[in-house]
């Protein structure tokens, strides 16, 4: 049988009763060969452009009401559950409300840079909250939930508590930096 658009093959899908699959991952998967350049696609993204490799290129809009979380491996499940919580002190925040998507792109890229230089660990990322998938707040959101992971100085996030701004905002920890893990190892050091 021969299709002359996708819409005519979607809506033959859907006639027999067949639905599309909703990824509801934050991040998908990559799975990469042991010759394979891990900066490759990085370095692909730069050369578009777009600053730390975050791009601006269209996405399927995230539900409003649905929660972030994401995390790296590593992340101890303690550590995760208290930034879950809202438990670690936010040392710096970012609002991105009233910002173009290009604009928070460069303001969020910035942050997570000048955050670390500070050795601040954890940050609010306040991008807003509504309730139609394409209003800005929701946009924000969905490319959020798109560009921290690709920023290695982003070791995990998760939506807010309620009196933090709830789904309209977030909290990210950030990588230690190279002093305050010798600081940390130090400290433990004595502690023996």
């Amino acid at each position: 049988m021969r299709f002359d658009s996708e819409t005519d093959f979607t809506e033959m899908m859907q006639a027999e009763g067949v639905q599309r699959i909703r990824s509801h991952s934050p991040a998908p998967a990559v799975k990469t060969s042991l010759h394979a350049d891990p900066n490759k696609s990085v370095r692909r993204r730069l050369a578009q452009g777009s600053p730390e490799g975050l791009s601006l290129a269209p996405v399927e809009w995230l539900h409003p009401a649905d929660p972030l979380s994401w995390k790296r491996d590593g992340v101890q499940e303690g550590v995760f559950r208290n930034l879950r919580l809202g438990r670690y002190t936010t040392d710096a925040s970012l609002n991105l409300q009233h910002l173009t998507l290009a604009q928070a792109r460069d303001e969020v890229a910035g942050f997570v840079r000048q955050s670390r230089e500070l050795n601040i660990r954890t940050v609010l990322i306040q991008h807003g909250r509504s309730q139609n998938p394409e209003a800005h707040g929701n946009q924000l959101k969905t490319y959020l939930n798109a560009w921290l992971p690709l920023l290695d100085g982003v070791m995990a996030f998760h939506s807010a508590q309620p009196h933090h701004g709830g789904t309209g905002a977030l909290y990210v920890m950030l990588r230690k930096s190279d002093q305050a893990r010798q600081d940390n190892w130090e400290k433990h050091q004595k502690r023996r």
